[in-house]
């Protein structure tokens, strides 16, 4: 070992930090000048007449006689310059994204999703409800035949059997229309639907609605990927059942196992941060009913067979 070395230890206990290592050389270099020009000249085009990345690769191939570039090395360039050079011109604002991090008990989002099933013989489209909690990861899910309000009803009703209480603070929605019946202009503001106002009200939960369109789902990232993660590895090959209750009965044991899953690279398992979150859920305001929907039960179609106002009195009047 060289004194050097002893001699830093001495002086700290943290390693000394790394000198960065020079920028490496890149094929394309030569050619970073020419592909800002375009770019730039780009920002004053009209809309439909700028360049793609692909029609940019030929102009250099064609007029600058580029022969030892991909295009994908082009395609990469302009991907991570393009927002740049906007910024740069201030023609926008640089795109800022920030971890989330969510309080136990507080946070959950709700999403539906499409899904393909075989019911009694017949490829049928069907709606996969999902409910997740944001500090856990717990999700509840629940499959039917609509996206109906009576729909929206039940899937909460179960996920509020599993999870023994509801989020104290907001549960993100999209726009859908069994909750929202007019959105207004670019605000948070919605005009909901009556019946759908008085569930929210029975049952605590503070709503908040995304944006519309591709940005309101970077709002909700974690059930929008939690409907593809799901639907992959527990609905492929597509499922053939004879009946709804028995596919649904199928999912809650799917998400019993799903508890001793890692998402990501958390040290404890989802199962093991809802034991957490769990104590921290506000009971709900009033009984679910649930013997009364147990004794019913659903009708083949899937759809619920006990209308809101039998178990919350105050919707629907």
């Amino acid at each position: 070992m060289h004194r050097r070395l002893v001699r830093e230890a001495l002086t700290s206990p943290w390693p000394t930090a790394r000198k960065p290592m020079p920028p490496r050389a890149s094929v394309l270099d030569p050619y970073k000048h020419l592909i800002d020009a375009i770019l730039r000249a780009d920002l004053d085009a009209p809309r439909k007449q700028r360049h793609t990345a692909k029609r940019v690769f030929d102009r250099l191939v064609d007029e600058h006689g580029m022969d030892n570039v991909s295009y994908g090395r082009v395609r990469d360039y302009i991907k991570r310059r393009k927002p740049e050079i906007w910024v740069e011109e201030g023609r926008g604002p640089p795109a800022v994204f920030m971890p989330q991090t969510h309080r136990p008990g507080e946070e959950a989002e709700v999403d539906f999703g499409d899904v393909y099933i075989t019911l009694n013989g017949v490829r049928t489209l069907c709606y996969l409800f999902v409910f997740r909690l944001s500090f856990s990861g717990k999700a509840v899910h629940r499959i039917f035949v609509s996206q109906g309000q009576e729909v929206l009803f039940e899937g909460h009703l179960h996920a509020f059997e599993v999870l023994g209480g509801v989020p104290r603070g907001k549960v993100r929605y999209d726009n859908l229309t069994s909750a929202v019946a007019r959105v207004l202009g670019f605000t948070r503001a919605r005009v909901e639907t009556d019946r759908w106002t008085a569930f929210r009200s029975w049952a605590g939960l503070e709503v908040f609605y995304c944006r519309p369109g591709i940005d309101g789902a970077h709002e909700k990232g974690g059930v929008e990927g939690e409907v593809g993660r799901f639907r992959r590895n527990h609905l492929v090959p597509v499922p053939d059942v004879i009946s709804l209750a028995d596919l649904n009965a199928q999912v809650d044991a799917w998400d019993r196992q799903d508890d001793q899953r890692r998402i990501g690279e958390c040290p404890r398992t989802v199962g093991e941060y809802f034991a957490i979150e769990k104590p921290l859920l506000q009971p709900l305001r009033g009984a679910l009913c649930g013997r009364q929907r147990r004794e019913v039960g659903q009708p083949a179609c899937g759809l619920p067979a006990v209308s809101a106002r039998a178990c919350f009195p105050a919707v629907g009047r």
